[in-house]
């Protein structure tokens, strides 16, 4: 009867695990079949690997109905003049524009999270050395046959440990541990039945050689923080870098204002000219080919404004996306006029002390050092990992058994059952030559930035000769250019009365007023490239223009309460489809 029921619990058994195989694939829930959702979100195929033919036509604007009277259309140079009229206008400043990018420039709002993220690294480092509370609980039962009746065929068990594991900065472990049993069998023999042990086990475990000493230990906190402040050297260069291109912009829109400013007085010349011409072809004091000039000077000056126009429309685009002002967007039509004129004044320089200078405050030298400190961590560590492993490991506890709980902890008090135990754990490579390769690669990895700190150097030295070449000429280049404006206004004027009592032509007036104007145009690329200049030199000396002193702040970390990012793709994505479906 006994063998009947066992086989009816077998079969039994297996008919369960049997409809468990079959009704687990139609659950939803199912651990050994994949989802939909466990893949990532497809895009379309199209979307992806298809490059579509640029429609421009599709874009275009549909053009004006031509006016039925030819001669009622506006005069096209009138209009091209009347480019920028009505629209808003904005003073800037330069100071107004670093204070912006400070602010908003989102180049440096990147620039901000890596000191953040590089600090959270070190944190995340630092959490290795917390101590660990640690729980193990559990519940077993045993039904085997046995030879002996010393043996208990049945036993059932319930224990938990909890402990204590605590990290040495010297590459050691502690451990604290008190494990509680409770065990019970059907041996007749047995004195507790059942029986509770509790053990109070203090135990260390600690390296002798490979990973021994807090130098090994820390080796990864201290290349951390030499990333960290390398982090904060990149993102003080970045503060930088876009300081010194608000400043560049701003002054390349200033030239572009008064390049456009330069054309346009070249237009209304030819203009006179013109005017001038006509009145003495009525007069009768020329003939009609000078009007003709006249007239060709003008249309050929149209072609100047518009140039110049463009350019404005550029570079006030690319000083809007720098300081990214609110109000001032990219696609906005509002007019920035910069305000801040320059003020060139001569310098003359110590181009040594500046090449040092540049040298000790250039975040690119400190951001090299740093990785040197940490190349130097690397190779020691390496060289640390090199040895062999010895580890030696000791136990001390205090045993305690009664029939009940409280028996048990008695027993423990009191101390009277206690042992021990020590040993020695080697582990030693047949060869180690991985080891070497890793002690070598760091020697290697040293030795290269070595040579990357030789070519910065001499990079830095020519940035500030460069620059300092670049201001001195700049200097030459105004005094030439002021001279040379001078100069081609009296030779305008000169070729303006030489007209009026018929003794030159209107093509060398209107060539006059040319040079007059390639002379005022060279004088403000001379100013410009003046200040540009001093920026760079600043730039190549790690510092900044203006009185002000500039102290930026990473970003803050945070809050753990931010809710989770949902995975996002673009609308137009497929559906997605688990692979090998």
């Amino acid at each position: 009867m006994a063998n009947k029921d066992l086989a009816m619990t077998t079969y039994t058994r297996c008919v369960c695990y049997l409809l468990l195989a079959v009704g687990l694939p139609s659950c939803a829930h199912n651990p050994f079949v994949s989802r939909d959702d466990d893949y990532a979100r497809r895009v379309a195929h199209e979307r992806l690997r298809q490059i579509p033919p640029a429609a421009l036509d599709a874009y275009r604007k549909p053009a004006p109905a031509d006016p039925a009277d030819k001669a009622a259309q506006p005069d096209p140079g009138a209009e091209i003049r009347k480019r920028f009229e009505g629209l808003e206008k904005v003073d800037l400043t330069l100071e107004s524009c670093r204070a912006s990018v400070l602010t908003n420039n989102l180049e440096l709002k990147v620039a901000l999270l890596d000191p953040t993220v590089a600090a959270e690294r070190v944190s995340e480092e630092e959490a290795r050395f917390e101590s660990i509370f640690t729980l193990r609980a559990g519940w077993n039962k045993t039904d085997s046959p046995t030879a002996s009746t010393l043996a208990s065929a049945q036993s059932n068990q319930q224990f938990i440990t909890p402990g204590v594991r605590i990290p040495m900065r010297t590459g050691g472990t502690v451990t604290v541990d008190l494990p509680v049993a409770r065990s019970a069998n059907n041996n007749a023999f047995s004195t507790l039945n059942p029986a509770y042990t509790s053990d109070l086990q203090f135990s260390i475990s600690h390296p002798l050689l490979r990973g021994a000493g807090r130098r090994a230990n820390t080796a990864q906190l201290r290349i951390l923080g030499y990333d960290e402040q390398a982090a904060q050297s990149r993102t003080k260069l970045e503060v930088i870098r876009q300081v010194a291109g608000v400043d560049r912009s701003y002054w390349r829109l200033y030239q572009a204002k008064r390049e456009l400013e330069v054309r346009q007085q070249q237009y209304e010349l030819a203009a006179e000219q013109l005017g001038r011409a006509e009145r003495r072809h009525r007069a009768g004091a020329v003939s009609e080919i000078e009007v003709v000039r006249a007239q060709a000077g003008v249309s050929d000056r149209l072609e100047g404004i518009i140039i110049a126009q463009n350019n404005v429309l550029l570079q006030q685009r690319e000083l809007k996306r720098i300081v990214n002002q609110p109000g001032l967007e990219l696609e906005s039509p509002t007019l920035l006029t910069p305000t801040t004129q320059p003020d060139p004044v001569e310098y003359l320089f110590d181009r040594p002390a500046l090449m040092e200078s540049a040298l000790a405050g250039r975040m690119e030298m400190l951001e090299l050092e740093l990785q040197l400190a940490a190349d130097a961590a690397r190779i020691d560590f390496a060289r640390n990992a090199a040895l062999p492993l010895l580890t030696m490991d000791y136990t001390y506890r205090i045993n305690g058994l009664g029939g009940s709980m409280q028996d048990t902890f008695h027993t423990l008090q009191r101390n009277n059952f206690e042992d021990w135990e020590i040993g020695l754990n080697a582990e030693i490579p047949l060869g180690n030559e991985a080891a070497r390769s890793r002690i070598r690669q760091s020697i290697l990895g040293r030795l290269q930035r070595l040579a990357t700190k030789g070519a910065r150097e001499q990079a830095i030295r020519q940035e500030v000769l460069n620059a300092i070449d670049s201001i001195e000429a700049g200097w030459q280049r105004i005094l030439a250019a002021r001279q040379s404006v001078i100069l081609n206004t009296r030779a305008l004027q000169s070729e303006q009365r030489q007209f009026d009592v018929g003794a030159s032509t209107s093509t060398n007036v209107l060539d006059a007023a040319a040079r007059l104007a390639d002379a005022q145009s060279a004088e403000v690329r001379a100013l410009t490239d003046y200040q540009i200049a001093q920026v760079d030199l600043a730039f190549a000396t790690g510092t900044l223009l203006g009185a002000a002193k500039v102290t930026w702040d990473p970003t803050s970390t945070p809050a753990l309460s931010t809710p989770d990012p949902v995975e996002e793709v673009p609308a137009n994505s497929a559906e997605q489809s688990s692979p090998g479906k």
